[in-house]
Parts: C-alpha cells; structure tokens; sequence
C-alpha cells in the first residue's frame, strides 16, 4: 500500500495542510494513521478521499455537508461533475483520481472529452503537463506508487502516438528536418514524443529516435538525413556531472545544426553553450521557436 504524508496530499489536492488538520478535528472527515514515532500518514483511499472533496468544495459545495455524504453518494457526485466540462484544475483533480484508482474508463473520458473541445495539443500543455508535473515530483519523493505513475504515463504516450499518426504531414519547400532523441540511458520520453507532435502541427519534419540513442548512433543517422536542427531532453541521464560535456559533445559533433536542449539537467543548471546551442526553458518556448521557423519560411515564400 502506498503511503501518503499530509504535504502529499495538500501538493496533490491543492488543500492546505492546516485546512486538512481542522477537517479532520471538526468533522472527522478523514483519520490518519500514524507511525510508531506518532507521524501521520496517508493511504490510497485517504488520497482519493480529499481529492474528491477538494473538487466538490471547488464546484460549490459546502464542506459541512460534504463531511455528511457517505462515500458512495460522494462518488456518484464526483462522477457527475467529472461528466461535465469542467475547468482545468478540476480536470487535472479528476485525473488524479484516475491515477489512484487505476481507472483507465475515467482517465479515456477525461482526456477524449476536453480533445474534443479544445484540441489535442491544449489539453496537454493545460491539464496533462500540469498533471504530469504534481505527480512527477511526489513519484521522485517515493510519495506515489510507480504502478500508479506507470500507468498515467503509458496511457499519455498511447493518446501521443495516435496524436502524431493522425496529422497530415503537408512538407513544403520550406519544411525543415528536426532529428529528436533521448541521450543514452534516458528514458523519460513523454516531453520528447509531445515535441514531435508540435514540429509535425507547424509542417516540419520529424526524424524520431525515441529514448536512450548513443551518439555514435545518432552521428550515422544524422549523416543520412543532415537535419537543420536536433532536440534533446535529459531529465535524468547523463548525470549531473557529465551533462556539460554531453552538451558540448553535441555542439562540436553537429556544428552545421542547431541544437535545442532542455529537461531537468539542464534548465536552470547553469548549462553554458556555444553558438550553435539553445536552451528551451518550456514547452511554449520551443513552441515559438518552431514557429519563427515556420514564418520566417513563409515570408521568404511570399515574396517569390
């Protein structure tokens, strides 16, 4: 059984720490557990239990009547409100519910209905990354079961794939080749595969290497196809101390390219780069930088 701390919960729920303290004396709305030393803690159905309650406060009920239903009017209520269009801090609430009851029914509905409503690529950067980025750092801490993370992520990159499949790749000549790879040993690859996803939208061509590439493998790819630009994300691998020479590794193998880097190790980490090297601080960054590519084309063209 997965174990919760009471900042795990306010992290995942957005209920302060305190607040949940005064439920508990008030209402005896939730009863922890507590180690032999007296620390509280959490379980799976504790989580599950305020999240719940955070989503029905957030759309108008009171908590003295919330701390009344019994859990299967609660649930009944959640699952009306998760029917409906609901805003992206209560989606991300409901997905989080998802995580904790494995429900891949509640997750497909969830996602399926916001991409019907504000397009594929809103949903990732408004409720999914947001999601991704409250589990990631507890899955980090210990705080979330990895079966649970697992599962969320697998599920996200299925919905990625069949995202990129389904665009229409309409080149023209001022179409530009991005070749994108995880370094060898990284396998966090959700960032990368959405990164795909946006330079295929702005009629770019993506060369997709997927996870844990050697460069020697990259250098004989990257001879066929000579791609303008190279994207890479390392979140976890190389390691602290062999990312800045990764990074120039990168820069003096592939001098006629630019190359965009971004990830854990490298945002914020006092990377230095040469000329040919950018660092992406978010994902709207490299969003836009796809795009200057793509107007810049188009002006050309028009001229002609």
């Amino acid at each position: 059984m997965t174990t919760f701390s009471i900042k795990d919960l306010e992290h995942l729920s957005g209920i302060k720490a305190h607040t949940i303290r005064i439920w508990e004396q008030r209402y005896e709305l939730i009863t922890p557990s507590r180690t032999d030393t007296n620390i509280r803690y959490y379980s799976d159905k504790d989580l599950k239990l305020i999240l719940n309650v955070s989503l029905l406060k957030e759309n108008g009920f009171k908590i003295s009547k919330i701390a009344q239903m019994s859990e299967g009017d609660m649930q009944r209520e959640v699952i009306k409100l998760t029917d409906k269009n609901l805003k992206f801090p209560e989606q991300i609430h409901a997905l989080n519910i998802s995580m904790v009851d494995l429900d891949e029914d509640r997750f497909e509905k969830i996602i399926s209905s916001s991409i019907l409503k504000i397009g594929f690529e809103k949903t990732m950067l408004n409720i999914i990354y947001p999601f991704l980025s409250k589990i990631g750092i507890l899955w980090q801490t210990g705080a979330i079961n990895p079966a649970q993370e697992h599962f969320m992520s697998n599920l996200i990159r299925q919905k990625l794939i069949v995202a990129i499949d389904n665009q229409y790749n309409a080149l023209n000549e001022g179409s530009k080749k991005f070749m994108l790879f995880l370094p060898e040993e990284e396998l966090h690859e959700l960032s990368l595969l959405f990164a795909a996803f946006i330079v295929k939208a702005r009629k770019h061509k993506p060369i997709y290497l997927g996870q844990s590439l050697p460069l020697k493998d990259l250098e004989e790819v990257y001879h066929l196809h000579k791609p303008e630009f190279l994207i890479t994300i390392a979140t976890s691998n190389p390691g602290t101390s062999k990312i800045q020479a990764y990074v120039d590794t990168l820069s003096e193998m592939f001098p006629e390219s630019t190359v965009l880097i971004s990830g854990y190790q490298i945002v914020g980490q006092g990377i230095k780069t040469k000329d040919n090297v950018m660092i992406i601080n978010h994902l709207q960054g490299l969003i836009e930088f796809i795009e200057d590519q793509t107007v810049t084309e188009e002006r050309v063209s028009s001229r002609y």
